[in-house]
C-alpha cells in the first residue's frame, strides 16, 4: 500500500537507498541522502517535496517523490525491490495532476529496464539520454585559441548571464527562469565558479563554463560557446581552466562531465581526453494535461 514518507519510515527507506546503489539496473533519481538523520531533513523537511512508499507487510520496498522541476515535477524514483510498481507509479502520477504539474519527468539509469518498461506503460516518453564521464587528476590543460581569453567570472552579472545563456542555443532553459537573485545566490560561495570566454577585440561574452564542487569530486555542470566562436578549441579551453582550477584543490580527486545523446563532438572528446562513462541517465517526460 502507499503512505506518506513518515519518521517511522526512514530506517528502511535509508536501506532501500543502499540497496538501489549497489547496481545501475536498479538506479533512478533520488535523494542524496542515506541515512535515517540525513532523509528527515531532505525529504520530511523538504518545503516542496511530496514523498511517498510502497509497504509490502509493513516493510518499506518502494518509493517515490515529486520535487518542482522546470515547467513541472521531476519523479524520484519510481525505485521498486518488491510489490506493485505500478500502483505507486500510479498513485504518483495522480498526485501529480492533483497538484496541478502540467508535466511529469522521470531519470532512471538508462540500464534500469524495469523502471524505464514501468514508465513507458504509463505512458512516459523518452526525450534523451545523458552520458557522464569522469577522470582522475590530471593535466587538461589547453590554449585559449587567439583573438580570446578566459577569466573567472566574480561576481556573477545575471544581465550578461542570461543572455549569454540564451545564445549558447543548447536547449537548455532552466537558468532564464531563474530571477537575478537567484542567479546571484548559486553563484555565491566557493562551491560553484563560472568562468567566461571574452572575444578580445569587442569583449563580447562568446562562451561559459560552469564548475561545482562537493568534498573530493568536482563536476562541470555545463558548458557551452555561442555558434559564431564554435570549431576553434573555445570550448576545449574553458574545460581546460574550470579543471586546473577544480584540481588545484588538493582534495578534489575526480572531474565529471556530461553530454547529451546528440552531442557527439562533446562525447568524442572526452574519451579521448581519457575521461571514463560512469553514467548513462534517460530523461523521460509525461504529459499530464
Amino acid at each position: 500500500m502507499n503512505r506518506p514518507v513518515a519518521q517511522a519510515h526512514l530506517s528502511q527507506l535509508a536501506e532501500l537507498l543502499c540497496w538501489m546503489d549497489e547496481t545501475p539496473e536498479r538506479r533512478s533519481l533520488a535523494p542524496e541522502a542515506r541515512t535515517p538523520e540525513g532523509l528527515w531533513w531532505e525529504v520530511l523537511a523538504g518545503e516542496d517535496e511530496k514523498a511517498w512508499v510502497w509497504l509490502e507487510a509493513g516493510r518499506v520496498q518502494g518509493y517515490g517523490a515529486l520535487v518542482p522541476f522546470w515547467d513541472g515535477a521531476a519523479l524520484e524514483g519510481p525505485i521498486i525491490r518488491g510489490g506493485n510498481g505500478k500502483a505507486l507509479l500510479e498513485h504518483l502520477i495522480r498526485k501529480a495532476r492533483q497538484e496541478g504539474y502540467p508535466t511529469l519527468y522521470a531519470f532512471p539509469e538508462a540500464s534500469n529496464h524495469q523502471a524505464r518498461a514501468l514508465l513507458e506503460q504509463m505512458g512516459f516518453s523518452a526525450e534523451h539520454t545523458t552520458y557522464f564521464y569522469a577522470i582522475g587528476r590530471t593535466d587538461l590543460a589547453y590554449p585559449v585559441p587567439v583573438g580570446y581569453k578566459i577569466e573567472r567570472a566574480e561576481p556573477c552579472d545575471p544581465k550578461v548571464y542570461r543572455d549569454l545563456y540564451s545564445r549558447v542555443e543548447d536547449g537548455w532553459s532552466l537558468r532564464l527562469h531563474w530571477t537575478d537573485e537567484e542567479l546571484r545566490q548559486h553563484f555565491i560561495g566557493s562551491e560553484v565558479e563560472l568562468f567566461m570566454a571574452y572575444a578580445d577585440t569587442t569583449g563580447e561574452p562568446v562562451g561559459l563554463a560552469e564548475l561545482e564542487l562537493d568534498d573530493t569530486q568536482a563536476e562541470i555542470a555545463y558548458i557551452g560557446v555561442v555558434p559564431q566562436a564554435r570549431g576553434k578549441g573555445l570550448g576545449r579551453a574553458l574545460l581546460g581552466a574550470a579543471a586546473e582550477w577544480a584540481f588545484a584543490n588538493p582534495q578534489i580527486e575526480t572531474l565529471q562531465v556530461r553530454a547529451h545523446d546528440h552531442e557527439k563532438a562533446a562525447q568524442a572528446l572526452y574519451k579521448r581526453l581519457g575521461f571514463q562513462q560512469t553514467s548513462a541517465v534517460v530523461t523521460y517526460a509525461l504529459e499530464l494535461y
